[in-house]
């Protein structure tokens, strides 16, 4: 299994939504280096849910139900989605300010490609952001 990270501004589409929702094609995804990580994506992944611009911060972990498909949300068929499904919220959010304090996370895609939509997440990052959030 592997794990990554998918950033949503909350305004635009929240957590909360995305828990009502259950699940959702993630989708619109216009970057190259992300469509790689989106064609990655495989059944039963799991992924941070990152508030970007407001908040700031991982809210909850997802599950890849559906590997890379035609982005519906454009007839070119360069760009992919992904279906995504909403597991469970982390008990206490895990922030961007945090995540940066964190020596044993400067690597991580969060801190070095802040504006990247789709990220990969380490197994140690995983854990140390799990840890972080109890």
């Amino acid at each position: 299994m592997a794990y990554w990270l998918v950033k949503s501004e909350p305004s635009v589409y929240s957590w909360e939504q995305f828990v009502k929702d259950k699940q959702t094609c993630w989708s619109g995804i216009r970057n190259y280096a992300a469509r790689l990580h989106l064609r990655n994506m495989k059944k039963g992944d799991q992924a941070f849910y990152y508030h970007s611009n407001e908040g700031m911060a991982i809210v909850g972990i997802a599950t890849i139900i559906k590997e890379a498909y035609q982005d519906p949300t454009t007839p070119d068929e360069r760009w992919v989605a992904v279906d995504i499904k909403a597991e469970k919220a982390l008990k206490n959010p895990v922030t961007l300010q945090q995540i940066k304090k964190e020596k044993r996370l400067a690597n991580m895609a969060l801190v070095r490609l802040g504006r990247l939509s789709t990220q990969p997440v380490t197994e140690e990052e995983w854990n140390i952001v799990l840890e972080m959030s109890k």
